[in-house]
């Protein structure tokens, strides 16, 4: 065979320029055309004219190939998850064919392939004539003429918009125009064909011409090129075809949905309702098709005696591999459907595909892209098998729904996306299926999102950080209700009490322990000292948005968003705890490591940005708050992979219908969302499996975090900063003498709380004679007031007095246990002393003891 082989890819791409026809071809034209055209009364100086004046440049656009997504294995080799075509074809080089198939093929289609310039001159003349007649010219074009037709055929289909309702009438226009035989537009037809036939012939070899029409041409259906054909019918490659197979899949080529051998029921049906060519009759037209095929590489000397024998005497024999395209294909990876649909909607949304959602989509359906995801298929594994084993896909037909979210913090990438149902698109009435992505958002996925509860938190303990407020700065805690807000210069009002998570009272203490506890009327005392524009502003600072696509600091602001009230991606809040995480440094979300195009070169992906949104102090501190979550103790505890990786993390339920877990190494975080994707069903006291409902978040998180950390691991957080994480002393006023309600409002307004303790000794009336802590205590803390019992009196100085007045005195300052010693019984004896001394504060019972001299 002449020329060296080159790949599909030389085959198939550049322009082909016509610099002008060859003394041959002028001949070729001369002896075959002219003649013809003359029949039709064109004068034979026209011939040539008419021939030179056809178009002469055809573009051999690459045919349409099917694209695929790879996620990577733990080795480092891709995993292919899902392909998409508009036309099942998968393009081999020429040494991935086996040589029987080139012989099937040309002994059947064009026996002098290798010895003609590109046009059977005699078969063409005939075939104008048959075209005169209106008979059929099945036949007379060589390869290079197919090939040349499947090349305009193949242009004609890539123009054609699959989403417009016309689409399979466009497709077969394209095929009807490309095969017209009949009049002067099948003249017209044919002799273009020749023109570009000749000019292939001087540009490419035999081999890649011959190649390039096996990658292109229609096997019946949407099946395309002779990779595709050995898969589809005969579950094999194209390099391991038998010679039976290779002869019927040669002979498909004439007439592709006729003979096509996938229809049991038959390629067609007569006016009585009867199949033809079907499972029933084994085929009997492809059979007949096959014999010819055979015949023919037998007269030929392709084959023996004995291979025509073996082939032609055995029956055809189906062995359907039904392609599947789409990420539906990708359940059967690691579950990782919703994996490839994020991953798909990325590359139909994002502007590095093409400017148009037209022009993305028409790359993915047929640019033939090996795009390599960021999915890490041991995670995604082992969150896809913890998901089906804890999380049922249908609980109770209340849209119970659960999701899963890594990545990567230090980069965004995406590593994982568990989802508890099964994805379809077609499959209607059965909440155990969904084309939803719940981790994501509408755009990426479908969903719109869910509250999360008091993950949203964050934003204030970063927003509280960043006021230069310490974590164990204490407050009041204590469940009431919180009346006053604000966002910038506007007052927001409030009337109503929030309650804490199992009606808890709360209390007063740190901004450390209100993190570990999730109190909600911890944070609501935080947030009273904050502005709620701020906390919202933050939680867009760090990437979070809408799962609608809105901003978080869209509406007016209420109370209840530092509660997580809004309706956010679970991945989105992943990026925040990965800020956190990062020193401070917010990444966005990343589902592509790279695109290769059919040639084999490197495509530009959508970037990823990552870049410096809360100080690196701040993102310390922070951590060290949210490290209590995951210690003893802490409402995350229950998650912690107790791996020795160090953790953060954060809980969250809305109401009782929506839970959250969010935990993160310095490497990976980890996002749960479990509960109701629809409706406000309760989950709280029911269970399944053995486990309760609201619950499950805790398995899942921890399963899949500590899969990461087995792959990642992770550092240790960096220490707080000293100024956001000191004891915070304020001075404490002093009330002694004050009545206890303006005791009261004097320590509340200097920020502390107020308890009145029992009542100590004092003089009567209100009057507070005793608090404590006095001096300087932690800013909020509790300051106990102990007001005067009425029973306090001071001992009198009664030196110097004779024992009668002595006696007196004490009587009048209220004392009734007097006792005087022997030696005040002389007549001029006077008091030297008492017991308790002069000016003792002491109760009335005290007893007093008196001495004299």
């Amino acid at each position: 065979m002449p020329q060296k082989n080159r790949t599909v890819k030389g085959a198939l791409g550049g322009v082909l320029g016509l610099v002008g026809l060859s003394a041959v071809a002028g001949l070729l034209v001369a002896a075959s055309v002219t003649p013809v055209l003359a029949m039709t009364g064109i004068a034979g100086s026209q011939a040539l004219t008419i021939f030179e004046d056809l178009p002469a440049n055809l573009q051999v656009n690459r045919p349409m190939e099917q694209s695929t997504i790879y996620a990577t294995a733990s080795d480092g080799t891709p995993v292919e998850l899902a392909s998409f075509y508009e036309q099942n074809r998968v393009p081999v080089t020429y040494e991935q064919i086996n040589p029987v198939v080139f012989d099937a093929v040309l002994s059947s289609e064009d026996k002098d392939y290798f010895s003609h310039g590109g046009i059977n001159v005699g078969a063409t003349a005939k075939a104008l004539v048959d075209n005169l007649r209106g008979t059929d010219d099945r036949g007379a074009s060589t390869i290079t003429q197919q090939y040349v037709k499947n090349v305009l055929i193949q242009e004609c289909e890539q123009e054609a918009d699959p989403a417009s309702g016309t689409y399979a009438d466009d497709l077969q226009q394209c095929w009807a125009d490309a095969t017209n035989a009949v009049g002067a537009k099948g003249i017209e037809r044919k002799l273009q064909e020749m023109r570009f036939a000749l000019q292939i012939e001087k540009e490419y070899s035999k081999n890649d011409i011959l190649l390039g029409y096996l990658n292109i041409a229609n096997f019946g259906g949407t099946v395309y090129g002779i990779e595709s054909a050995a898969n589809y019918y005969f579950s094999t490659t194209a390099a391991n075809l038998t010679v039976a197979q290779a002869a019927t899949i040669a002979g498909m080529v004439q007439n592709p949905n006729q003979y096509r051998i996938d229809r049991p029921a038959g390629t067609w049906t007569d006016a009585d309702g009867v199949g033809h060519n079907s499972e029933a009759d084994g085929y009997a037209q492809t059979l007949d098709r096959r014999h010819y095929v055979l015949d023919r590489m037998l007269a030929l000397g392709k084959i023996t005696q004995a291979q025509f024998d073996e082939a032609d005497a055995s029956p055809i024999t189906p062995a359907i591999t039904q392609p599947t395209q789409g990420c539906v294909s990708a359940g059967n990876v690691a579950r990782s459907a919703y994996f490839c649909e994020y991953v798909k909607s990325v590359v139909l949304d994002d502007p590095a595909f093409g400017e148009t959602e037209q022009e993305r989509r028409d790359l993915l359906r047929q640019g033939g892209l090996k795009i390599y995801s960021t999915m890490n298929i041991d995670i995604q594994s082992a969150g896809a098998e913890v998901m089906a084993n804890t999380v049922p896909a249908n609980y109770d037909n209340q849209f119970f729904g659960a999701a899963g979210i890594s990545l990567e913090t230090s980069t965004g990438r995406v590593l994982a996306i568990t989802q508890n149902t099964t994805f379809s698109e077609t499959i209607q009435g059965d909440q155990a299926y969904t084309a939803l992505v719940f981790g994501t958002d509408k755009a990426h996925g479908g969903s719109n999102g869910f509250s999360v509860g008091s993950t949203y938190k964050l934003f204030t303990l970063i927003d509280w950080l960043e006021e230069g407020h310490s974590v164990r700065e204490t407050l009041n805690g204590s469940n009431r209700v919180f009346s006053k807000f604000k966002c910038g210069d506007d007052i927001i009002r409030n009337t109503t009490k929030i309650q804490n998570f199992n009606n808890a009272g709360g209390s007063t203490g740190t901004v450390m322990k209100f993190t570990a506890d999730s109190l909600n009327s911890g944070y609501l005392a935080m947030a009273e000292k904050l502005d709620l524009c701020k906390i919202n502003a933050v939680a867009d600072r760090m990437g979070v948005t809408l799962a609608n696509g809105g901003k978080t600091t869209d509406g007016s602001p209420a109370p209840y968003d530092i509660l997580g009230s809004k309706y956010i991606s679970p991945l989105a809040m992943a990026g925040a705890y990965a800020t956190v995480a990062n020193g401070g440094i917010y990444c966005t979300p990343k589902a592509i490591d790279r695109v290769v195009d059919a040639d084999g070169k490197d495509l530009p992906i959508p970037e990823s940005k990552c870049s410096q949104v809360i100080s690196p102090e701040v993102a310390a501190t922070a951590a060290f708050a949210l490290q209590g979550v995951m210690n003893a103790g802490g409402t995350g505890n229950k998650a912690n992979t107790r791996d020795g990786v160090p953790l953060i993390g954060k809980t969250g339920t809305h109401e009782s219908w929506g839970t959250m877990m969010i935990e993160s190494s310095t490497k990976v975080t980890t996002a749960i969302w479990v509960g109701r994707s629809e409706g406000q069903a309760s989950i709280l006291r029911q269970s399944w499996g053995g486990t309760a409902l609201n619950e499950m978040r805790y398995q899942l998180a921890r399963t899949m975090q500590g899969a990461a950390n087995n792959i990642y691991g992770g550092d240790a957080f960096p220490q707080p900063d000293a100024n956001l994480s000191k004891q915070v002393l304020t001075d404490v006023p002093s009330v002694i003498g004050m009545d206890t309600a303006t005791a009261t409002a004097t320590l509340e307004n200097a920020g502390f709380q107020v308890v009145v303790g029992a009542p100590a000794d004092g003089p009567a009336g209100d009057v507070i004679v005793a608090q404590d802590p006095s001096g300087q205590a932690p800013s909020g803390a509790t300051v106990t007031i102990s007001p005067s019992n009425g029973q306090g009196t001071t001992v009198p100085d009664i030196t110097g007095q004779p024992k009668a007045a002595a006696q007196n005195a004490l009587f009048g300052a209220g004392f009734s246990s007097i006792s005087f010693d022997n030696s005040c019984n002389p007549p001029n004896a006077v008091v030297a002393s008492t017991n308790p001394p002069a000016n003792t504060a002491t109760n009335k019972s005290t007893a007093i003891s008196v001495t004299c001299q």
